[in-house]
């Protein structure tokens, strides 16, 4: 039970550093680029639109960087839920051979009739 106990512990530790990454990511775009920076990035304009890119980072990138966030989390975290339910599968060992071919003996109880 403990090599359970340690895997469902490491998923939780991969998950919890999955978020902090992807929210400090969210955190520079959103607050970083569209708050902090953004006169300093307003020198600046977006080809063929002559919008600044600080105000386009307030009002645009952030809202597509929380998008692409969302979908890199999903695909990280169906990576880690396909690895952790193979190390869970690893772990469950059938008993006998009878388990493993599907043949035992006949069965004694009559709860299914």
């Amino acid at each position: 039970m403990s090599e359970r106990r340690t895997s469902l512990e490491q998923y939780w530790k991969t998950n919890l550093k999955i978020m902090v990454i992807l929210l400090a990511v969210w955190a520079v775009a959103g607050l970083g680029f569209g708050v902090v920076i953004a006169d300093w990035l307003n020198q600046f304009t977006l080809p063929g639109t002559g919008f600044p890119v600080g105000f386009w980072f307030a009002h645009q990138a952030s809202i597509a960087v929380f998008v692409l966030i969302i979908l890199v989390y999903c695909l990280l975290m169906n990576r880690l839920d396909k690895k952790h339910h193979e190390d869970l599968s690893r772990m469950q060992t059938p008993q006998s051979h009878d388990e493993l071919t599907g043949q035992g003996p006949p069965r004694t109880d009559d709860s299914d009739r």
